[in-house]
């Protein structure tokens, strides 16, 4: 026999060897190889278990609790009844404040949050050019959005546009006597979506962080091209942004629909003058916790719950127009 043949010869059983010895000890590897990943996985439900049993206390549990509720006239005082789907019937056939409370959330939904998203965006342009003290006007206006949603802001805001507020002696001056926009049905919703829209800082921080992503190649080379200011704009910078904006309007969407405080405050808890500031959240509040029909506002929280989902969802459906990402070819 050659040397090249003893040679191919030992490579073969080696290569053969390799497969049978791996087949041989695999079987008395693998129980040691699971043990080592039970135990690893043991620690890491060991660690999971605060937040697995926090959720199931404060946030699951309740929630299955509040969907059987909505089916109970259950009012505090007496113990729950099963009816049904009598409560959501009644929301939209027999509450007329009801439909008065979505028709006040959705003017606000569709006024605050673009006023809100394209305030934000003027002043993060802004605070994106070359300005002296930029630290400074950074911080100043990103502080509206730490106090806007707080119950002093809200008391402020109802006394700056009271009967003696600030904007009535303004427009005192101009012979505008006894303007109260808070008093008023006709001004009284206004009010609150300029509270909203005052309280920009966060999706300005946002937007502002977006602006950064953008090269600068790209608006040298508009420039180069011809191209002003609202062709670059339009152009460059709306494109760019389309994943900010997206994630800055759902944020505004879900935040508009919860709103509460404002509300509350401003109206002294009523929802008035004439139900023009009658939130949702304020209606289910004054259900639940006025009249005690703890079953009927759980009905409330439900559909609160679906119109948020079904306007999330359309926002994500119709995010394939008009959102455009860097990694798309």
């Amino acid at each position: 026999m050659s040397s090249s043949q003893r040679q191919s010869d030992m490579q073969a059983a080696r290569h053969g060897a390799l497969p049978a010895a791996l087949a041989s000890s695999s079987p008395l590897q693998r129980p040691r190889q699971r043990r080592r990943q039970l135990g690893d996985n043991s620690w890491g439900y060991l660690f999971l278990t605060p937040w697995i049993i926090g959720m199931l206390l404060f946030l699951a549990g309740p929630t299955l609790v509040s969907l059987y509720l909505s089916f109970t006239n259950f009012n505090l005082l007496n113990p729950p009844k099963w009816i049904g789907a009598m409560n959501y019937v009644r929301l939209f056939t027999m509450d007329s404040r009801y439909l008065t409370s979505l028709r006040v959330t959705f003017t606000y939904v569709a006024f605050a949050v673009p006023l809100n998203l394209a305030f934000a965006l003027a002043l993060a342009m802004l605070l994106n050019s070359k300005i002296k003290g930029l630290g400074l006007y950074r911080a100043i206006y990103y502080v509206p959005s730490l106090l806007g949603g707080s119950v002093a802001i809200a008391i402020l805001w109802r006394q700056v546009f009271g009967p003696s507020g600030i904007v009535a002696q303004v427009l005192a001056v101009f012979g505008i006597e006894g303007a109260s926009w808070v008093s008023s049905p006709n001004s009284a919703l206004w009010t609150l979506i300029i509270l909203h829209v005052w309280q920009f800082g966060s999706p300005m921080i946002i937007f502002l962080a977006g602006l950064k992503q953008i090269p600068k190649e790209l608006y040298e080379a508009a420039i180069v091209d011809g191209a002003g200011p609202w062709q670059q704009f339009r152009m460059i910078t709306v494109p760019m942004l389309t994943p900010v904006i997206f994630f800055n309007l759902i944020l505004q969407i879900i935040n508009s629909f919860q709103a509460f405080t404002p509300a509350f405050i401003v109206s002294g808890g009523t929802g008035g003058p004439l139900d023009s500031t009658l939130f949702y959240t304020l209606y289910l509040y004054l259900q639940g916790f006025g009249n005690f029909r703890m079953g009927y506002a759980s009905a409330m929280g439900w559909v609160l719950l679906i119109i948020i989902g079904v306007f999330t969802a359309l926002a994500f459906l119709s995010s394939k127009y008009w959102v455009h990402y860097e990694d798309e070819r």
